[in-house]
């Protein structure tokens, strides 16, 4: 009796304390299960309704709030159990430091998609340069960017270097300029041929009316009177926009006798007493 006593005073204390731990850690268990359900779901909620945020970003974020959250919480129910969670933290940072650098290239990419998907540079359907190639962006993704080039070539970028790189969006603006010169005879009439520009260009629907349009004289060539022509225009007016204006002004120019020069240059020949010679002459 006395042996069942003493068992009884040795093992209902330690009963109690484990029981008590193991009904901790259920709690935390529960509670952190909970927790991790209802933060993936505010994630969720959010990148919903954010504008910015990729699709393709939004179940990323999700699992990763939930991944994290659990966790944490099997960290908290190791600590309830007594073990040493900094060991645990730092083995587990060691193996994700070595996942990296094996890896570096990848997560690289990864994070430079990441960056592509938040702060959109360019979306579906832009057209865009980067580096020296242009191209229409096709798809991006995690870890690569696809596009096809204007005469429809497929280009796979890493993302690393679209990132890293220099990016022009054509179609990010609503409205563009359309740079053209025309260049006329020295002895033709500038003001004759700025009137018919201005014509041409006035009387085209497309031109938008603000920003004025720019009709100037902007350099005296070698061969010829160079004059600039800077219309806007909506963007899906712009090619068009330049090749009928393009086509129409060299029409009016034909009509009105001025002439678009062929490049050309004076040649003198000097002799040794300072006398001028025709080319072709002694």
């Amino acid at each position: 009796m006395d042996r069942v006593n003493e068992i009884k005073e040795t093992a209902i204390p330690i009963l109690v304390d484990y029981g008590l731990e193991v009904i901790g850690a259920i709690v935390i268990l529960i509670l952190g299960w909970a927790a991790a359900n209802w933060f993936a779901r505010r994630v969720e909620k959010f990148t919903d309704r954010s504008p910015k945020i990729d699709a393709t970003l939004a179940p990323i974020f999700v699992k990763g709030t939930k991944i994290i959250v659990i966790i944490v919480t099997v960290l908290a129910v190791l600590n309830q159990f007594g073990v040493e969670t900094a060991s645990i933290i730092a083995v587990l940072g060691t193996i994700g430091l070595a996942i990296g650098l094996a890896l570096q290239g990848t997560l690289s990419n990864f994070a430079s998609g990441i960056m592509l998907l938040v702060l959109r540079p360019f979306e579906v359907g832009d057209a865009v340069v980067v580096g020296n190639t242009s191209a229409v962006v096709d798809e991006i993704g995690l870890f690569v960017t696809q596009m096809h080039t204007f005469d429809n070539i497929y280009v796979v970028f890493p993302n690393t270097k679209v990132w890293g790189d220099k990016i022009e969006n054509y179609t990010r603006n609503s409205t563009r300029r359309v740079d053209m010169e025309f260049g006329i005879h020295y002895d033709d009439n500038m003001d004759k041929a700025m009137t018919i520009i201005k014509e041409v260009v006035g009387n085209d629907e497309r031109v938008l009316a603000e920003p004025e349009p720019l009709i100037a004289v902007g350099t005296l060539a070698e061969s010829s009177v160079n004059i600039r022509v800077r219309p806007w225009a909506q963007i899906e007016n712009v090619w068009p926009l330049r090749y009928d204006l393009t086509k129409r002004i060299k029409e009016r120019f034909d009509e009105a006798g001025i002439t678009i020069p062929f490049p050309q240059r004076d040649v003198h020949h000097f002799t040794e007493n300072g006398n001028t010679l025709p080319e072709g002459a002694g």
